[in-house]
């Protein structure tokens, strides 16, 4: 009876939790990681400022490394951007033209440090057409050699140039792009086995376009000077592209999921998916237009917008191979093809204004790791009833759709 009477008591208030069993008192997590922090960032403070003074002075002579990373042609005159992509500072002493010296007029008299940049401009009467080596001497005595092709006058960044590259980007990647999804009206009449072979066609196409991206990436960084990474800055490219695009497409599913939405819409967010990484592949592709023109090396012509709408159609037929059983409406299919397409202008505007190798090298990364994504994203519409993703049919379509794309692309090398 007592300990009934008691249970119908007050309840008694609960223990205090017990202190951890060092028997300090518990920190908030994100406080001891800001402590923590706090004691990384003076240990290595004081590392740098000791830690140098501790070590020997290197012995030997100075490490001095120059990249050029944009010439610049102009009647008469020689303007070349340097990085500094050594250990140590370098002056630039004196300069030299096919061994005949010039006069610097300007960048030639302060040491360039670190990663530093800095733009030499050097009295020379070139000639167009014509090859030109630049030696720079430094003060130390070392040659940095620079090998112009053949020199051609850089054009002006007016109105009319960048009209001009909007133009180019509009006949090599939108118009090419918008014809090949015409054929969307006949892929609807096709059958479910040859819609299959279309998908395995489309993933043949975007497995050339990354192997060509990637090829084309690899030998942009190791043209470049340097600096910010080489190689590492194509694979990071792809890396971060390939993630994106997952989170992307992770986020799009689960809200068309709760959404319940229907099968229309699942082929069309493939379909966006698909144009999304040909138009970063596209944005590389433009990048290489637009430098090629910069430096002369890019010839204007009727072979050239014939030869990228033939290459590009073919990009365009990708694109609509996921709506090939599904109703679209024409201003949905345009906005693909812009997507698509567009990106091209403005990589060709980049390319022939900025003409950084390293920068073109990681967008080309960037198309890559988009098209990688993509062709995750198509594999599993190549499996038949039997549950295989490869028989007879879909490898011999693999390997016609990278052979056209390869052949096709025989007549654009830019």
């Amino acid at each position: 009876m007592e300990a009934a009477t008691s249970s119908t008591g007050p309840t008694p208030p609960a223990p205090a939790a017990p202190p951890s069993a060092s028997g300090s008192p518990r920190f908030p997590a994100w406080l001891l990681a800001f402590a923590a922090l706090v004691v990384v960032s003076a240990s290595l403070l004081a590392l740098a400022v000791v830690g140098g003074d501790s070590l020997p002075e290197r012995t030997g002579p100075p490490i001095e490394e120059l990249a050029v990373e944009r010439t610049v042609l102009r009647p008469g005159e020689i303007e070349l951007t340097l990085r500094n992509v050594g250990p140590d500072a370098v002056t630039v002493a004196q300069a030299f033209v096919n061994d005949a010296y010039v006069d610097v007029r300007a960048g030639a008299e302060d040491a360039v440090g670190r990663l530093e940049r800095d733009t030499l401009v050097l009295d020379y009467p070139w000639q167009e057409g014509q090859p030109y080596l630049v030696s720079l001497l430094t003060s130390t005595g070392l040659v940095i050699e620079h090998q112009i092709a053949a020199a051609v006058e850089t054009p002006k960044a007016d109105s009319g140039f960048f009209g001009l590259m909007v133009l180019l980007g509009t006949y090599v990647g939108v118009l090419p792009v918008v014809l090949g999804m015409l054929f969307l009206p006949a892929l609807r009449r096709a059958s479910g086995q040859w819609i299959r072979i279309l998908m395995a066609v489309t993933v043949g196409l975007l497995a050339f376009l990354a192997l060509d991206g990637t090829l084309e990436g690899l030998d942009l960084a190791n043209a470049s000077g340097g600096a910010f990474g080489g190689t590492e800055l194509v694979f990071l490219g792809i890396a971060l592209a390939y993630l994106a695009l997952t989170a992307v497409d992770r986020w799009v599913s689960g809200r068309r999921e709760r959404a319940g939405a229907s099968a229309s819409s699942s082929g069309l967010r493939l379909a966006f998916l698909v144009a999304l990484g040909i138009g970063l592949h596209n944005l590389g592709e433009g990048l290489a237009i637009g430098s090629a023109y910069a430096v002369g090396e890019l010839a204007l012509g009727a072979f050239l917008v014939v030869g990228f709408a033939i290459h590009n159609t073919t990009e365009g037929i990708a694109i609509v191979a996921p709506l090939a059983d599904r109703r679209v409406a024409p201003p949905k299919l345009l906005g693909l093809g812009l997507i698509a397409g567009a990106p091209a202008i403005v990589g060709a505007l980049i390319g022939a204004s900025v003409d950084n190798a390293e920068l073109s090298a990681f967008l080309l990364g960037i198309g890559v790791g988009a098209i990688v994504r993509v062709i995750v994203q198509l594999v599993p519409s190549l499996r038949d009833t039997a549950g295989r993703v490869l028989d007879a049919a879909t490898a011999a379509a693999i390997a016609a759709g990278a052979v056209a794309l390869y052949l096709t692309g025989l007549l654009v090398s830019v």
